[in-house]
C-alpha cells in the first residue's frame, strides 16, 4: 500500500504559480513512477506530467514550458512546479504513484486559476 497526501493547491490569478506537493508513505525508490493528473467536473482525468524512478520526464502538450515535474527522493516527495497559470488550468489535480502494476492515488488538490 502507498498513501499519497497533496497539498499547495489553491487560488491564484492568471500568469501566476503554484507548487504542488504530494508526499509518499512509502519510499521513492520503490515506486516505479510518479505523475500529476487532473480532472474537471465531466471530464475524465487527464496526465499533467510523470517522472520515472530514473528521473525521466513526460508532459501534457497543454503544459510543456510552464509546468516541472520534480521528486526528493529523500523526502518521498514530488513536485509540481506551475507557471504562467491559465483559467483552463483550473482542476483538481491527484498524484499518482505507479509500482508493481498497481496505481495509486491521493484525494486531491484543488487549483482554481482565475481570469
Amino acid at each position: 500500500q502507498v498513501q499519497l497526501v497533496e497539498s499547495g493547491g489553491g487560488l491564484v490569478q492568471a500568469g501566476g504559480s503554484l507548487r504542488l506537493s504530494c508526499a509518499s508513505s512509502r519510499s521513492m525508490f520503490s515506486i516505479n513512477a510518479m505523475g500529476w493528473y487532473r480532472q474537471t467536473p465531466g471530464k475524465q482525468r487527464e496526465l499533467v506530467a510523470t517522472i520515472t524512478r530514473g528521473g525521466i520526464t513526460n508532459y501534457a502538450d497543454s503544459v510543456k514550458g510552464r509546468f516541472t515535474i520534480s521528486r526528493d527522493n529523500a523526502k518521498d516527495t514530488v513536485y509540481l512546479q506551475m507557471n504562467s497559470l491559465k483559467p483552463e488550468d483550473t482542476a483538481v489535480y491527484y498524484c499518482n504513484g505507479r509500482t508493481d502494476g498497481v496505481d495509486y492515488w491521493g484525494k486531491g488538490t484543488l487549483v482554481t486559476v482565475s481570469s
